[in-house]
């Protein structure tokens, strides 16, 4: 009769197993580090492409900005001009080609639609995380600001309206219409020849009556056209901001 011997298994030692332990714990982290690793390089890779597109949409909304700001900066002293003149002199008095002139920017009217397609997309992605905390902060700033000045902007919508409804009771849109051809051919770079030029021409009224004139001034005042000039500054001392910090952070190309 056969006798079977079974192996003798040797049992493993403390230091075995805890070697063993120290391996696989060793395998696990550095596979874990290996792979935030790479998922913090492609973050950080993405980061500088949206960066890049960030920083071009800042300026562009600069260059936008810096033409708005100084559009109702000159509208504003055109309209002060022509309060001016009515506070001291009877509307007859006053040579009416100043009145069609400075009574035009009475209805002024100019939107900022912020270049914000990049900030879109990362907000809705949730790639928003992938910018550090003080550039993500001062995107939200600078978004929050944009959005007060559209609102800002349609808030004027109702006012805007009547304003010119009051202006086409005492000016007549023929003259209107030449003064505005040269708002639209020199911008905001007047020509003072040109402007000189069609006031000196004294085109008439439709009313030259006190009140309709007072109920204009109003109107216009109520506007507060230099809130713009406020809003579209701190818009674009916000921007000059967060360009900095893009660059200082990401150093685009």
């Amino acid at each position: 009769m056969e006798v079977h011997h079974h192996p003798k298994v040797e049992k493993k030692g403390f230091r075995e197993y805890l070697l063993e332990f120290l391996m696989i714990f060793l395998a696990v982290t550095l596979g874990f580090f290996a792979e935030t690793f790479r998922e913090n390089l492609t973050e950080h890779s993405r980061a500088r492409v949206f960066a890049a597109s960030l920083l071009r949409d800042l300026e562009a909304d600069t260059a936008q900005l810096d033409a708005y700001r100084t559009y109702y900066r000159y509208a504003a002293d055109n309209a002060d001009t022509l309060i001016g003149l009515l506070s001291r002199a009877e509307p007859r008095e006053i040579p009416s080609g100043k009145l069609y002139w400075y009574g035009l920017w009475g209805g002024a009217r100019r939107y900022f639609i912020p270049n914000d397609a990049t900030f879109q997309q990362m907000k809705s992605s949730g790639t928003l995380r992938y910018l550090t905390g003080t550039v993500a902060g001062g995107v939200a700033r600078y978004d929050r600001l944009c959005r007060q000045m559209q609102e800002n902007d349609l808030m004027q919508n109702t006012v805007y309206t009547e304003v010119r409804k009051s202006r086409s009771r005492i000016f007549d849109f023929r003259y209107n219409d030449i003064a505005n051809n040269i708002v639209q051919a020199n911008a905001v770079a007047f020509d003072q020849r040109r402007i000189d030029s069609f006031m000196a021409t004294n085109p008439p009224l439709l009313s030259y009556d006190r009140t309709q004139f007072n109920e204009y001034v109003e109107l216009v005042r109520s506007r507060f056209m230099r809130s713009h000039v406020t809003q579209a500054d701190s818009l674009i001392r916000q921007a000059t901001e967060l360009i900095n910090e893009l660059k200082k952070a990401y150093d685009p190309a």
